[in-house]
């Protein structure tokens, strides 16, 4: 099955959307509380609904132990976004995970549960969607909720909806000229916080973005993405408007940037990730400015997936040094490039 990325091209500015529900069990104490077996009967509660998941969605689910996977396949969970770089370190900590990794379950990070899902594109009505249906199914185990205050959450910053909605955006023109602290000063006015895929700050990879709402209570979800959607369509208006700027006043410089980044991607023979993911998104960034013309089109999350060191290994499969991580990686890109011989 592919993955749910891999169902279509990728947008030029709005690469993907997702859903977080966080939730916690009404019979048992917030996960900083819990002691002993609780994390455990939590765990096995949530993962023993796998197979009503798979009758919801028909498709298969896996669920584990995050404690019993090795080293290498936490790192690469962690690279996919499909766990937090928190939760190996929680105790009793659980996944539950469908086949084509759009929905993940975090099991006993700070909530009981975290639901993730995510979608293509700018279809954040269709995680929303999906999302709905995995609450559904384990809402049977009996949630905490107020009628007042709504979902009960450890931290009351989710107390509410318990619902995050968020944007992975491609923003190499606002980067470029120097404006996205001024960006990130003007969203922060509406509940909205912008920071790059590392998540820390802004500073980012690959030009990679997320936007996120940051209140929940007191607002629906549907007014959640209401508001989320009028931010970003001023944020993609702002990253055409400095597009078409670009191309005015520095066109030559950019086509250079693209030619080199294509260069290098298809002769170098060794590669960090950093900056394959930089080269290869200079060479997305020229291609949807139609500076480049490429076979196929440039898969920006499809790459950041594949040549993350843990990932890159399980592409290999087997464990490589960091020289051999690097080689191994410019020999992927060479690969890739090579495919491109058309080229212009």
């Amino acid at each position: 099955m592919n993955k749910w990325y891999g169902n279509r091209a990728e947008e030029p500015i709005v690469i993907a959307s997702r859903v977080q529900l966080k939730r916690n069990l009404a019979q048992y104490r917030f996960v900083g509380k819990m002691e002993g077996e609780e994390y455990s009967v939590v765990a096995d509660l949530v993962r023993g609904k796998a197979a009503d998941l798979e009758r919801v969605e028909d498709m298969k689910y896996y669920s584990c132990s995050v404690g019993k996977l090795s080293p290498l396949e936490r790192e690469a969970l962690v690279e996919n976004s499909i766990i937090s770089a928190v939760l190996p370190k929680k105790q009793g900590a659980a996944l539950v995970l469908s086949e084509d990794e759009g929905v993940s379950i975090l099991v006993n990070e700070e909530d009981h549960i975290c639901i993730r899902v995510n979608a293509l594109g700018s279809d954040l009505k269709k995680a929303y969607g999906r999302a709905l249906r995995i609450d559904g199914c384990l809402e049977e185990l009996g949630y905490a909720y107020d009628p007042r205050y709504g979902y009960l959450c450890a931290s009351p910053l989710h107390t509410g909806t318990g619902f995050h909605a968020d944007y992975l955006l491609f923003l190499p023109a606002i980067t470029m000229t120097g404006k996205l602290q001024k960006l990130s000063d003007e969203i922060g006015k509406f509940d909205m916080e912008i920071f790059g895929i590392s998540g820390e700050g802004t500073k980012t990879e690959a030009f990679l973005y997320r936007v996120v709402n940051r209140k929940t209570l007191g607002l629906t979800e549907e007014e959640i993405m209401a508001h989320i959607n009028q931010v970003l369509e001023q944020i993609v208006a702002k990253e055409k408007k400095y597009r078409e700027y670009l191309c005015q006043g520095s066109e030559t410089e950019i086509l250079d940037k693209v030619f080199r980044s294509f260069g290098i991607l298809r002769y170098a023979k060794k590669l960090n990730t950093a900056d394959s993911l930089m080269l290869y998104s200079q060479l997305k960034f020229g291609h949807d400015l139609g500076l480049i013309t490429l076979l196929r089109k440039p898969d920006l999350y499809g790459q950041l997936m594949k040549v993350q060191p843990a990932n890159l290994q399980k592409l290999c499969g087997k464990s490589l040094s960091v020289e051999e991580r690097g080689k191994y990686r410019a020999d992927y890109f060479n690969r890739l490039m090579e495919c491109e011989r058309g080229v212009r």
